[in-house]
């Protein structure tokens, strides 16, 4: 289970779908890298 579009690539957003056990998110191609960032970031978080 995931989420797609921009909601995807709000840093807050992504710490909030890692919390919840999303898959994956999906957003364009220049939110990627924040996306990426906000992921890395709730993973070194959560352990």
């Amino acid at each position: 289970v995931g989420v797609c579009g921009e909601h995807g690539g709000d840093p807050a957003s992504v710490a909030h779908f890692h919390r919840y056990g999303l898959d994956y998110v999906s957003c364009s191609p220049f939110r990627v890298p924040i996306a990426r960032v906000a992921a890395a970031r709730a993973a070194l978080e959560q352990s």
